[in-house]
């Protein structure tokens, strides 16, 4: 039905996921991925359906106390809905409508597999490690699109305080992500604007960091939903409902971690705006 290679599926992937999809996901989502494109008609919006019911299915599992068994679901619904995406970007597919689905598939899916534990397990902490469950990942979710949002103001008003066009930093790195900044900003034929040069004053050895997980092909919010996900109800289920409360508390304490480092960054960028020079004085930073 299409002679699609893995290749091909490689180049449809993310240019940088969760290290939790990179290393431990996308080796079997990649290649299922093949079979469904070579082999069948099943569209993104088909797959991200098949996560959900998987989903479903997980949350079922540990309603009924079958945590290894409902763990062993949930990966296989999270590695379902890693192949959507690869899908629609592989044979220009995706819709609209397919990344609503997706998003809220993926809500739905963790407050089913959070409330169907502590209902197999019935006693209030499961209840309360539930209801922090749910809380933690609709925080993440509705935190990030207004960090989106202040970073896109940050970079306008920088903008406008230089006098129009500029060249940021950040964009440059999209396209050499294993640049150092340093060296961007000597040898760069336009003057750059770094909205993070605070963020890097503060933690120097950040851009090292930086490169070695893009190397890697990951992040470096090394902490967020999807690790979040993976160690409450895949990595913690097989030993127990009192591992999957501790791996909730520490988990979650780490995304709280991490999202407050990305507030803080974006608050520094913030404040570099307001202080970039006007074009007329020549932008150099």
């Amino acid at each position: 039905m299409g002679g699609f290679t893995l290749d091909d599926i490689k180049a449809a992937r993310k240019p940088r996921d969760s290290w939790w999809t990179v290393f431990l996901v996308d080796p079997l989502a990649c290649r299922l991925a093949l079979l469904v494109a070579n082999h069948t008609s099943i569209t993104p919006n088909g797959l991200t359906r098949l996560s959900i019911l998987l989903g479903f299915g997980a949350a079922g599992l540990f309603a009924t106390g079958r945590l290894a068994a409902g763990a062993i679901l949930f990966y296989l619904s999270f590695t379902v809905d890693c192949m959507d995406g690869k899908i629609a970007r592989l044979k220009g597919t995706g819709t609209p409508f397919g990344l609503w689905l997706d998003y809220v598939g993926d809500r739905v899916r963790i407050l089913c597999c959070a409330f169907g534990f502590a209902y197999g397990q019935g006693a209030s902490v499961f209840w309360i490690t539930a209801t922090v469950v749910v809380l933690l990942d609709l925080f993440r979710y509705i935190n990030a699109p207004q960090v989106n949002r202040v970073r896109e103001a940050t970079r306008t008003l920088a903008a406008a305080r230089a006098g129009g066009e500029v060249v940021f930093v950040e964009d440059v790195l999209r396209l050499t992500p294993q640049s150092r900044v340093g060296h961007l900003v000597a040898t760069h034929d336009q003057p750059l604007v770094d909205l993070h040069r605070g963020w890097r004053r503060t933690f120097p050895w950040f851009d090292r960091f930086r490169i070695f997980l893009v190397r890697h092909r990951v992040r470096t919010h090394v902490v967020g939903g999807i690790e979040f996900h993976a160690a409450v109800f895949v990595i913690a289920p097989p030993f127990g409902p009192w591992a999957m409360v501790w791996a909730a508390g520490v988990a979650g304490a780490l995304v709280l971690l991490f999202e407050a480092a990305l507030v803080y960054r974006i608050w520094l960028a913030a404040r570099e705006a307001g202080r970039t020079v006007p074009k007329r004085e020549k932008v150099l930073v």
